[in-house]
């Protein structure tokens, strides 16, 4: 099985692959395609805000998750799992190229075409940076879509063989972006949504002004009042994994769940309601539990068709868990939610299974990105990744084999959000070791020990002042090496 060479360092000199998918460049990826049982399935498993206390997995006594457990009870859990964004187009963009969002250009969620007004889609993506008079920084525009010049995982896996799906949430852009134009054959339900109209059947909402919202979610018409869309997601994975049984696929399958709104089964959800729960917890662990449904379906039609030793599951977050208050969910021991800089914005569950390869019940605390899966994927099923591009993560496979022996050669990782959202404003954070920086725009730098301080209640930058400014230095190298877009001033500033 082909693999990657060691990333000793990705900053400031990036692993860069450059070998062609053809059988040509790669004769060991045209003899895998030759007998399709040395080719592993693939199937990513993402769900939309869980945070990293949402499983019982991950040590919450109020979720019940029996099935997405035995992910981790059978595999791999990864208790320092990121993900590549605090909110989720970027991470969806580097989870499809396992690139930096600050390098792809995609930096905050992509507003999808009801969000608007009647802009419709223009020709190229906005270049001319925004701000009011109000800001002290002008912020770069976010992008409409994902280029199509970035190569997705589907299309260099489509390349070598496999069967691609896209089923769920895909937020990365209009029609002419929708997976089927970033190389996936087959797409259940993905689009510009950033969250479903609705999560029962036909997941509209039939007074909405925008005809789209009327209509539903395109690709995925209904089809039973009333049924359940984490549980409709499931159904299209299974039909695809009984059609594409003897051959590799891929399937990606990107819950919209557990994204506001927060509807859920009533039956289910009355299982929820205890004392100092309000129904918007009890509701929101109803969604939770419809993805662990979701997953035992899966689980067990993989085994019923015996191909459950040869398929490579991935099951992560696309961003931490909305906690406001509490509500829906809460992040706890980690600091914040969804949207911030800290902890519980970033930290999601990462958990890979893989029987026969991977020891069950193996534990790591290496840091490992949403950037990661791509080149992990890619060197499982040994397939080279694609010519001339830069590739930010690596591959995790030598690491998940060895029992989480084999070290990750890698210690640092970054995090680009040039955006106004919260105060203090825009960010960018690089994690080095235990120790992390959250460096604002306007000024303001934070410095927590993680190691130590998982709750990031102790900002040691004054105490810390030298390595504040090498940590300082060194993120803005990286963004630098990277043409990351950065706020620039604003003239127009009202002091």
């Amino acid at each position: 099985m082909a693999r990657f060479p060691s990333a000793a360092n990705l900053f400031p000199v990036l692993l860069l692959f450059a070998v062609t998918s053809t059988a040509a460049a790669n004769p060991a990826a045209a003899e895998n395609a030759d007998d399709s049982r040395d080719q592993p399935n693939v199937i990513l498993i993402v769900v939309d805000d869980m945070g990293w206390m949402d499983l019982a997995c991950q040590g919450s006594d109020y979720y019940k998750t029996p099935n997405i457990d035995r992910l981790a009870d059978e595999g791999l859990r990864f208790t320092n799992g990121y993900a590549a964004c605090a909110v989720c187009s970027p991470t969806r963009a580097a989870l499809q190229t396992g690139r930096y969002p600050a390098r792809i250009g995609v930096t905050d969620w992509i507003r999808s075409m009801f969000q608007r007004g009647n802009i419709g889609t223009p020709a190229k993506n906005p270049t001319d940076y925004v701000g009011g008079k109000n800001r002290k920084l002008l912020c770069p525009p976010n992008p409409y879509w994902m280029e199509h010049s970035e190569v997705t995982m589907a299309e260099v896996l489509g390349a070598n063989g496999y069967k691609t799906a896209y089923i769920g949430k895909w937020h990365l852009g209009d029609e002419a972006w929708y997976p089927p134009g970033q190389g996936y054959d087959e797409n259940r339900g993905g689009c510009d949504y950033g969250q479903p109209p609705s999560y029962f059947d036909p997941y509209n909402q039939p007074k909405h002004r925008h005809p789209m919202i009327r209509a539903g979610i395109p690709s995925l018409p209904g089809r039973k009042a009333g049924e359940f869309l984490t549980h409709r997601e499931a159904d299209e994975a299974v039909q695809l994994i009984r059609k594409w049984k003897d051959q590799p696929f891929f399937i990606n399958l990107s819950h919209y769940a557990v994204h506001t709104p927060i509807q859920a089964i009533d039956k289910v959800a009355a299982k929820y309601k205890r004392a100092g729960k309000s129904d918007v917890n009890a509701k929101y662990a109803a969604m939770v539990e419809s993805i662990d449904d979701s997953t035992k379906q899966i689980l067990e039609t993989l085994h019923e068709l015996d191909i459950d030793d040869r398929t490579l599951i991935i099951f992560t977050s696309d961003n931490g868990g909305l906690d406001n208050g509490g509500r829906p969910t809460e992040n706890a021991p980690l600091r914040s939610g969804k949207g911030y800089a800290y902890e519980g914005g970033i930290r999601v569950p990462f958990l890979v299974r893989w029987p026969g390869k991977i020891k069950p019940g193996t534990t790591s605390d290496a840091p490992v990105c949403s950037i990661d899966v791509f080149p992990t994927v890619l060197d499982a099923v040994g397939v080279a990744p694609p010519a001339d591009g830069t590739i930010d993560g690596l591959s995790l496979l030598p690491h998940m084999k060895s029992a989480a022996e084999t070290p990750l050669e890698r210690d640092e990782l970054i995090w680009h959000f040039p955006h106004y959202r919260h105060a203090p404003g825009p960010y960018s954070i690089l994690r080095k070791g235990p120790w992390k920086l959250i460096q604002f725009d306007e000024g303001i730098s934070e410095l927590y020990d993680l190691q130590n301080d998982l709750s990031e209640a102790d900002n040691l930058a004054e105490k810390e002042p030298e390595r504040v400014q090498a940590m300082q230095k060194r993120l803005s190298a990286i963004l630098e090496s990277m043409d990351a877009k950065r706020p620039i001033p604003n003239p127009d500033f009202a002091r």
